[in-house]
């Protein structure tokens, strides 16, 4: 099973063009199957050797250990996705994950900032210091683009187009797009290159990096949360917030200032309209709370008129 898994990591790397990031999460769920094959089997079998039975075992496990539905769910997808792919190689006779039911998760509407929390954040860095002119780059490229944390931190300077207002983007599954750049990011990104110190020693991929840290060397996708929860800590907003926030916040002021539902799925790079449609829902739900606060006729105006 071990040379099997071993290929099939190869084959997201190699053929399905899987970003690291994945790569590491089907690593650590496919990791966690073997663990839970040493702890009850004495020993990670052949993969011809897994049944429906030991995987109904495994999922049983999960649930025994109170791991999120979230979590089952994604483990059971990478196991149907290894067994499709050694059933394709002819690893196996059968797929025995085939049968694996998936256990029903209700949708959590994304977090994300008003209008007015987004200004006190994107107002947080000093204007006076390369590392603050820098922060609100991010911040600002973040919300007015809709990117991804991963998309922002492999930008390069040559991804930026000023003159079109746009930067090119590598998304999920390296898939290339084009993502819109407002003025006031427009702005910032201008004032941090004025400041930008690249290290002169770094390798060239390091020294087109659009962000640096204080070392001169391209910011990772950990910097930019930990700077996120510095600035949060100063303005005193939700700590819950994460720099997906800002791609979240970003999608449902696009709906709530009128936006049609295909644009906002293009902008975000979105392969399904379904998954853009969560926004929707916030956006409902909080004409809900406008209207329950608002109107005469509510439910919540009546109680209060009852008092």
């Amino acid at each position: 099973m071990i040379s099997a898994i071993s290929a099939f990591l190869q084959y997201l790397k190699l053929e399905r063009n899987c970003s690291p990031l994945t790569l590491k999460s089907y690593h650590e769920d496919l990791e966690s199957l073997q663990e839970y094959l040493r702890d009850r089997c004495g020993g990670v079998p052949a993969i011809t050797e897994i049944t429906i039975v030991t995987l109904r075992g495994y999922v049983a496990y999960l649930h025994e250990c109170d791991y999120a539905k979230t979590t089952i769910a994604r483990r059971l997808a990478c196991l149907r996705s290894l067994f499709r792919y050694c059933s394709r190689e002819k690893l196996i006779d059968a797929n025995p994950a085939a049968a694996l039911r998936t256990p029903r998760i209700g949708r959590r509407l994304p977090h994300f900032l008003s209008t007015e929390q987004i200004s006190k954040l994107l107002e947080a860095p000093p204007a006076n210091n390369p590392m603050g002119l820098r922060d609100r780059a991010i911040f600002e490229t973040l919300y007015s683009a809709g990117l991804r944390v991963a998309e922002l931190a492999s930008l390069n300077i040559e991804n930026w187009d000023r003159d079109a207002g746009i930067v090119r983007v590598k998304g999920k599954g390296r898939k290339e797009r084009v993502a819109l750049i407002g003025k006031y990011a427009t702005k910032a990104l201008t004032r941090w290159l004025e400041v930008r110190k690249p290290d002169p020693k770094a390798p060239a991929l390091q020294q087109t990096a659009m962000f640096l840290n204080k070392h001169g060397r391209r910011l990772t996708t950990r910097s930019v949360g930990r700077l996120l929860e510095k600035y949060l800590a100063i303005t005193g907003l939700d700590s819950l917030t994460t720099p997906h926030t800002l791609r979240h916040s970003f999608a449902t002021h696009l709906l709530d200032g009128g936006a049609d539902l295909r644009s906002v799925q293009e902008l975000l790079g979105h392969k399904s309209l379904t998954t853009t449609q969560i926004y929707t829902h916030v956006s409902t739900r909080r004409l809900q709370e406008t209207y329950e606060k608002a109107h005469p006729h509510s439910a919540s105006r009546q109680k209060t008129a009852a008092k």
